[in-house]
């Protein structure tokens, strides 16, 4: 098993930035495909990024294209995701996730990863 741990969520202006980190534990980080997907009040859970074992791969959800980035360092076992250009529609609960792969492929539904983080709020005032 791998046990994720997120921080850096918090509360931001309109136009902000925020890093979140996802600390691994417990087993090789980079046999993991990782992600981030948020819930906000009221809505359904969504699919924000995705990166690949290696961190050669990554995906965005449209609403976040442009503005955020996926990343990871594997000799820290430690994934992120920048947030700039924060809006208030940003405003969730993230969760980091991993999935156990043999492959360099992303991944972009819940269902495919088998490990989450407690999650982190973000909060972005207007």
């Amino acid at each position: 098993q791998v046990q994720l741990v997120e921080s850096g969520g918090g509360l931001v202006q309109a136009g902000g930035s925020l890093r979140l980190s996802c600390a691994a534990s417990g087993r090789t980080f980079s046999n993991y495909a990782m992600g981030w997907f948020r819930q906000a009040p009221g809505k359904e859970r969504e699919f924000v990024a995705a990166i690949s074992r290696s961190g050669h791969y990554a995906d965005y959800a449209d609403s976040v294209k442009g503005r955020f980035t996926i990343s990871r360092d594997n000799t820290k076992n430690t994934g992120y995701l920048q947030m700039n250009s924060l809006k208030s529609e940003d405003t969730a609960v993230y969760y980091c996730v991993a999935a156990l792969t043999f492959s360099g492929s992303v991944y972009y539904q819940a269902t495919d990863y088998e490990y989450w983080g407690q999650g982190t709020q973000v909060t972005v005032s207007s």
